[in-house]
């Protein structure tokens, strides 16, 4: 970088601010990505060259407000300009090679540094994605770093709910997940037309779901949530065994008959070694907006029912409320539009709980209820009530 020809320690400070700006989209500091080709300074006025990763940028405006703004307060600069060029695919290659997900072409987030739940569910029409969507935006409004993969290739939906219109940046075979309500996210959804139907069968669904996984530069995250497809087919089966350390909620409506299939999900995600560790309820009573008086419109007791039944807790039960649903048509999840209303309340209660009965222990097993005798989760029920 030049020295400029003056204000040396100034020139220092600002070399220091422009490298520690943050790509908007891989979230890494522009210097730690070797964007940052040069910072001249001329009396008041300095000049950035900066190398984008793809020509044509959708980011290159507010990467150069960001650095404008890194600038601002500094004592000596007057004017910020910032000149944009493009690396070569060497340059890109590199830094995609550094970019890969954590790990080993085979299994993923193996480590042990990121909570992975993947939401399941014997059949669709449960709100399973709804419950995924809102689930991850108040992890994110509680300082958590969060993704979710749309593993829901035929019924993809999370785009809409979070807001989200594709497709996402990539180069040298990397993609960068979008984000929306400080939730990152992939889908197939981002990539088609939502009236475009996936006529994909098991191979292609098991290499979709591997490059959800490995070609995507998910950053440090705590927790990744999983919306997986209803039922008891491929991608529950390959996830299973490309994410060793995943936990599984099931979602379930009290209606007896969703419950008893919910069971099914439950079993088989048991059957293939990744562990269940809890039960949510979703459209359960419904309070009239007028007299208050609760309706159990889809049945009651399918929730608690399908606990015992598994052997978890009941994480919580989620009143049937319409301002859920048109949240999550115009793409901002009721937990973020009005985090007080009390389907909200729920989910932001499940999803601290969540961060207890999904986390791994030092020893490998689970704390909270999943490391307790199948006979203390009785009381584990009545909590799904509060």
């Amino acid at each position: 970088m030049s020295l400029g020809p003056a204000h040396p320690d100034l020139l220092e400070q600002i070399r220091a601010a422009v490298a520690a700006v943050p790509d908007p989209e891989i979230g890494l500091a522009l210097g730690d990505l070797g964007m940052v080709r040069d910072v001249a300074l001329d009396g008041g006025a300095v000049k950035v060259r900066l190398a984008l990763t793809v020509p044509g940028c959708p980011m290159k405006d507010r990467i150069g407000r960001d650095i404008a703004s890194a600038l601002t307060g500094l004592d000596g600069v007057d004017r910020v300009e910032v000149d944009f060029q493009a690396m070569d695919a060497d340059e890109r290659d590199a830094i995609a090679g550094g970019l890969r997900g954590p790990g080993d072409g085979e299994q993923f987030f193996a480590d042990g540094r990121t909570t992975v739940i993947a939401i399941a569910s014997g059949k669709g029409g449960v709100g399973k994605s709804t419950v995924t969507v809102n689930l991850a935006c108040a992890l994110a409004a509680a300082g958590k770093r969060v993704g979710v993969i749309d593993a829901d290739v035929w019924g993809f939906s999370v785009p809409r709910m979070l807001g989200l219109t594709g497709p996402p940046t990539g180069f040298g075979g990397m993609l960068f997940p979008l984000q929306a309500h400080g939730v990152k996210a992939v889908s197939v959804g981002l990539f088609a037309d939502e009236s475009t139907p996936i006529v994909w069968r098991g191979p292609m669904l098991h290499t979709a779901v591997r490059q959800f996984l490995a070609d995507v530069h998910w950053g440090e995250l705590d927790v990744l949530l999983c919306d997986l497809p209803p039922g008891t087919g491929d991608v529950p089966i390959s996830l299973a065994a490309m994410l060793p350390t995943a936990r599984v909620v099931v979602v379930t409506t009290p209606q007896e008959a969703a419950r008893t299939v919910a069971e099914r999900a439950g079993r088989m995600a048991a059957n293939a070694c990744l562990r269940v560790c809890g039960v949510i309820e979703n459209m359960g009573s419904f309070a009239c907006p007028c007299c208050g008086e609760e309706t159990p419109i889809f049945g009651d007791g399918g929730g608690d029912a399908l606990a015992r039944s598994l052997g978890v807790p009941l994480i919580a039960r989620i009143p049937v409320a319409l301002a859920l649903r048109e949240a999550g048509d115009r793409g901002e999840p009721l937990v973020v539009a009005d985090p007080g209303a009390p389907a909200s309340v729920a989910i932001a209660r499940a999803a601290r709980r969540l961060l207890v009965l999904a986390r791994p222990s030092r020893r490998g097993a689970l704390t909270g209820f999943e490391s307790e005798p199948r006979a203390a989760h009785a009381g584990a029920h009545a909590q799904g009530r509060s």
